[in-house]
């Protein structure tokens, strides 16, 4: 696609103009990205719904996703959207490798900007991770002969369990092709409108998989020493900003250590980070894990942000992920520097108003902080106030 309209996406704008004041909490001052304003510092992080056919959005997407931009916000990222049929991780992922698959994603864009917040989509490769069954229906892989089986890509022909297909070592050139399929979605992400892409580069999918030396043992410029493994993923980045404009943010998800010795680490992820930076990112999403099922992972409240700390303390924006779950936690995050925005996903899925409770909790009056559309503003006070006698 050459003809995405830049017009479109830069006039949405899900900002505040008013500068905050210095009593405001730090998870809901405005942040700046590029030529995007978030109007707080709370996103939801991409969490796949199963729920496609064909990569299409329909009706449960528009639902899911709008009501947490009614629910008041910052920035919605959709869950991973696969750049060809084969990067989904199931036959139920979205997808974005089509033209026609931007129609329905520019009319939930549409919603989401409405209601003021920014509307960004993750862009994405299953790579040896692909061809599986919904979570609901098992989360196995597909068995070879299986009617919506395909076989997945790597950069080595190396599973990723005992369960797993082997997939297909990609050759230099379908390496290629991935760039120009990564390209091409966010060319038609921007047709849909979206101000910001995410680029998936974390938990074993394709992009991570060629960053780890546990999966990449390839012999060749895309394998082998640091600089030849992260090769892909910054020509990736390079290929989608020089389509994506200079004034939409771009993000990327890294899974910040593979917790697996012999793996990617932290130190990778850090000096990563300003070469991401110079190749066009303006945020880098940290997460963990995902890579190898030997992985072994002591899970709790906040457990990954330490990722998103090494990362801001290295001098790039960060965003903090992993079991946020309370507005006094994610306003210490910010606060204290540990990262520049909090991507909460399940704890959005309970609760779709999660950032009008943060507010009532943290002293802000969620009316003048932007996030209660008028058709609610008879929730605006807290359960607690008094109930005024009709007159």
């Amino acid at each position: 696609m050459t003809d995405a309209p830049a017009a479109r996406a830069a006039s949405y704008r899900g900002g505040m103009n008013a500068t905050p004041s210095p009593a405001t909490p730090h998870l809901f001052r405005p942040l700046a990205l590029r030529g995007v304003t978030l109007r707080n510092r709370i996103g939801m992080s991409p969490m796949c719904q199963y729920s496609s056919v064909d990569g299409f959005a329909n009706n449960w997407h528009l639902v899911h996703l709008v009501a947490r931009a009614i629910g008041g916000a910052g920035l919605i990222i959709t869950e991973a959207a696969a750049v060809t049929p084969e990067g989904r991780i199931s036959p139920e992922d979205l997808g974005i490798w089509s033209d026609e698959h931007v129609a329905p994603l520019a009319r939930i864009v549409d919603g989401m900007r409405d209601h003021g917040a920014v509307a960004g989509i993750q862009l994405a490769h299953a790579g040896r991770k692909a061809s599986t069954s919904r979570p609901w229906d098992g989360g196995a892989p597909l068995p070879e002969g299986h009617a919506a089986w395909w076989r997945a890509v790597a950069p080595s022909a190396v599973a990723y369990d005992a369960a797993h297909q082997t997939p297909h070592e990609l050759t230099i050139g379908e390496i290629q092709d991935v760039v120009a399929a990564f390209t091409c979605a966010a060319e038609r992400a921007l047709c849909a409108g979206f101000q910001l892409v995410e680029l998936h580069g974390a938990h074993g999918y394709l992009l991570h998989s060629f960053l780890s030396p546990l999966a990449n043992m390839r012999t060749d410029e895309y394998g082998g020493d640091f600089d030849r493994r992260v090769r892909l993923l910054l020509e990736v980045t390079r290929a989608v900003r020089a389509v994506w404009p200079d004034t939409l943010p771009l993000a990327v998800r890294l899974s910040a250590a593979d917790h697996v010795p012999g793996g990617w680490t932290l130190e990778d992820t850090v000096r990563l980070a300003p070469l991401l930076r110079e190749a066009g990112v303006d945020i880098i999403d940290c997460s963990s894990g995902g890579l190898h099922p030997d992985q072994r992972i002591q899970a709790g409240p906040g457990y990954q942000v330490p990722f998103a700390r090494a990362v801001r303390d290295a001098g790039e924006p960060s965003a903090a992920v992993g079991i946020i779950t309370e507005p006094e936690q994610a306003e210490a995050l910010v606060r204290d520097g540990a990262c520049d925005l909090v991507l909460l996903g399940r704890e959005l899925l309970r609760d779709p108003h999660w950032p009008v409770r943060a507010a009532h909790v943290l002293g802000v009056d969620p009316v003048a902080a932007g996030i209660i559309p008028k058709q609610y503003l008879r929730s605006a006070r807290p359960s607690t106030a008094p109930i005024p006698t009709p007159a």
